[in-house]
């Protein structure tokens, strides 16, 4: 199949799909926006115990867990981690901008 193999192959349903992925869209930024107020909020309570921001460890885990996600959703792991790590490295960067 051709990426643009014209309006014949196109689904009658096409333009209802569409408002589905961007309905899913709409989700997926207000989870991933719901994820960094969280997160923001550990920056806070890890300051506040004079911990240090950054745990490698823990974000090792999390992309760990997130490529197991992946396996039982039927994903492939490498592109699922990647995400996972673009969404750590947006928490750290707004834990830092918070820090005094």
């Amino acid at each position: 199949m051709t990426p643009h193999a014209g309006p014949a192959a196109a689904p009658a349903d096409l333009p209802a799909l569409r408002r589905e992925v961007e309905r899913l869209d709409r989700a997926l930024v207000r989870t991933i926006a719901e994820r960094m107020r969280v997160a923001r909020a550990i920056g806070a309570a890890k300051r506040a115990a004079g911990a240090a921001t950054l745990d490698p460890v823990r974000e090792a885990e999390v992309v760990r867990r997130a490529g197991a996600l992946a396996r039982e959703a039927d994903l492939p792991e490498e592109p699922i981690r990647m995400v996972f790590w673009q969404l750590i490295d947006l928490a750290r960067r707004l834990q830092a901008a918070e820090r005094p």
